[in-house]
C-alpha cells in the first residue's frame, strides 16, 4: 500500500505545481500590460498607441492595440486568448483586490479568479469590489466548477440588480424554436428556448405521457418513450395505435428569497430578480400553492428507516448539494444517506442524513470511504488512504492540523477529535 500513498502524494504535489504555474503566468500577463501602456512607451514608439483601449474594464489602464499577440504566441494561445488573460489580470489588480491577494499568497485558484473578473467586467468598480468581498473565500477550489459559476452569477446579479433585470428583459426577446446546425448520421436536434416555467411544464407533460406509454412500449428505454411522447403530443397521427389522454402537468418550482435581497434563487435555473418572480407567479395558469417554511434550527427525526417527504425537504435545505468531496450535483434526485448507518443505531434525523448521488453512495458503502457529521450541514470524510476532507455548503476543504501558534476554531477542534477517534 505504500506505493499507492506515494503515488497520490506525488499527484497532489504536481497539481500544486500546476496551480502555481498558472498564478505565475497571470502575474506575467499583468506585467505585460504595464509595459505596454501607451503612457509608458518611449515617445518614438507608436505601435498601437493611437488605438489603445482599456486593458480590462472601462476604468482600467489602457494597453496598446497589438500587445497581446506576442505574449499569446509565447504561451501557445491566440491573440484573442491572450487579450482575455491580460484583461482578467488587470481587472484583478485594479478591481478585485481580495482575489488578487489570494493569488499572491497562493490560496486562490486562477481559473476561479479569472471567472469572477470576466463576470464583473460590466459592473462599476464598487459593485465589482462587493462581489470580490462576497466570493474570495470560496475561490480556493472548494466548490465544484458548476456550483461556483452559479454562485458568481447570483452575486453579480445581487450587486447590480438593474443590470440583471435588463438581461432578463433581453432574454425575453431571445426565445425561439429552431433546428440545430449539428445534424449528422440521420439524427437532428431541435432547440427550444423559452420561459423557464414553460419548459418545465413541457418536460412534465412529456414525462406524464411517457409513463402512459410504458405498457404499450415495454421493451424500449425511458428516453425512447419520451421521444415517442414528444411525437405524439406534437402530431397525434404519428402513433395512431398509442392512446394517451390530455395532460395537465403540475410543475413545482423551488424559489428561495430573503427579505433584504432583490435577487431570488430558482433551483435548477439560477438567480432571478424578485420582479421576475412576481411576473411569473402572476402569469401562471391554474393554482399556485406555496409551501410552508421549514425551521432549519430545529432537529427533525422519525422512528423508522424510511424518510418522509418533509424530512427529505429539510435535509435538502441543510445540504444544498451532494456532500461527497468536490461533488457537483445540486438536484433533488439523489439518495439520502444515513451517515451513521441505521443498522448500527444511526437515527433517521436531520443531523444524520445527507444527500449523495447513487455512485457516491456506493463509494461510501463499498470503497472504504467513511463520513461523520459533527454538526448539521458539515460532513467530514476520510478516504481509503488517510486523507480527510471537510464538506459544508461553501464547498470542500482538506482538513489539516493547526499550524504553530494558530488558535484552532471549534470546528477544527471537533474535526481533530474525529480524526483521532478514527486513527485509534
Amino acid at each position: 500500500m505504500l506505493w499507492l500513498h506515494a503515488l497520490v502524494a506525488w499527484a497532489e504535489d504536481r497539481n500544486a505545481a500546476r496551480l502555481q504555474a498558472e498564478r505565475d503566468i497571470l502575474r506575467a500577463a499583468y506585467q505585460w500590460a504595464i509595459l505596454h501602456n501607451p503612457d509608458t512607451l518611449p515617445p518614438h514608439d507608436q505601435r498601437g498607441r493611437d488605438r489603445a483601449r482599456p486593458a480590462g474594464a472601462e476604468d482600467t489602464p489602457r494597453i496598446t492595440e497589438y500587445a497581446a499577440a506576442a505574449f499569446g504566441a509565447r504561451i501557445q494561445t491566440s491573440p484573442f486568448g491572450a487579450k482575455r488573460l491580460i484583461a482578467d489580470a488587470v481587472d484583478l489588480h485594479h478591481r478585485l483586490p481580495k482575489l488578487q491577494a489570494g493569488i499572491d499568497t497562493g490560496t486562490i485558484r486562477v481559473r476561479q479568479a479569472r471567472h469572477v473578473a470576466e463576470a464583473t467586467r460590466d459592473l462599476t468598480a464598487d459593485e465589482a469590489a462587493w462581489v470580490d468581498d462576497e466570493i474570495h473565500e470560496v475561490a480556493d477550489g472548494r466548490l465544484p466548477w458548476a456550483r461556483f459559476e452559479t454562485l458568481v452569477e447570483a452575486k453579480v446579479a445581487a450587486a447590480a440588480p438593474e443590470l440583471a433585470r435588463a438581461k432578463e428583459e433581453a432574454a425575453e426577446k431571445d426565445r425561439f424554436v429552431r433546428m440545430s446546425r449539428v445534424n449528422r448520421h440521420g439524427i437532428a436536434t431541435l432547440t427550444i428556448r423559452d420561459h423557464a416555467t414553460t419548459i418545465l411544464a413541457a418536460d412534465a407533460a412529456l414525462n406524464a405521457v411517457a409513463r402512459q406509454l410504458e405498457e404499450a412500449m415495454p421493451d424500449v428505454s425511458k428516453p425512447e418513450r419520451k421521444l415517442a411522447a414528444f411525437a405524439l403530443l406534437i402530431n397525434p397521427d404519428t402513433h395512431p395505435d398509442l392512446a394517451a389522454g390530455p395532460v395537465r402537468p403540475k410543475v413545482r418550482i423551488h424559489l428561495h428569497l430573503t427579505p433584504d435581497s432583490p435577487i431570488a434563487r430558482f433551483e435548477g435555473h439560477g438567480p432571478v430578480t424578485v420582479e421576475w418572480v412576481r411576473k411569473t407567479i402572476a402569469h401562471l395558469a391554474g393554482k399556485v400553492q406555496v409551501q410552508p417554511v421549514i425551521d432549519l434550527n430545529q432537529t427533525m427525526a422519525v422512528d423508522a428507516y424510511e424518510i418522509p417527504q418533509r424530512l427529505r425537504e429539510m435535509v435538502h435545505l441543510i445540504h444544498p448539494a451532494d456532500v461527497f468531496p468536490y461533488a457537483v450535483n445540486t438536484s433533488r434526485n439523489v439518495d439520502i444517506d444515513h451517515q451513521h448507518p441505521h443498522s448500527e443505531g444511526g437515527p433517521t434525523s436531520s443531523d444524520n442524513l445527507a444527500p449523495l448521488t447513487r455512485t457516491h453512495h456506493r463509494i461510501k458503502t463499498h470503497a472504504g470511504w467513511q463520513a461523520r457529521q459533527p454538526f448539521p450541514g458539515i460532513t467530514i470524510w476520510r478516504d481509503p488512504h488517510g486523507a480527510y476532507y471537510l464538506v459544508d455548503p461553501t464547498g470542500t476543504r482538506r482538513v489539516t492540523p493547526t499550524q504553530g501558534d494558530q488558535t484552532p476554531t471549534p470546528m477544527e477542534v471537533h474535526a481533530t477529535r474525529l480524526l483521532l477517534d478514527w486513527s485509534a
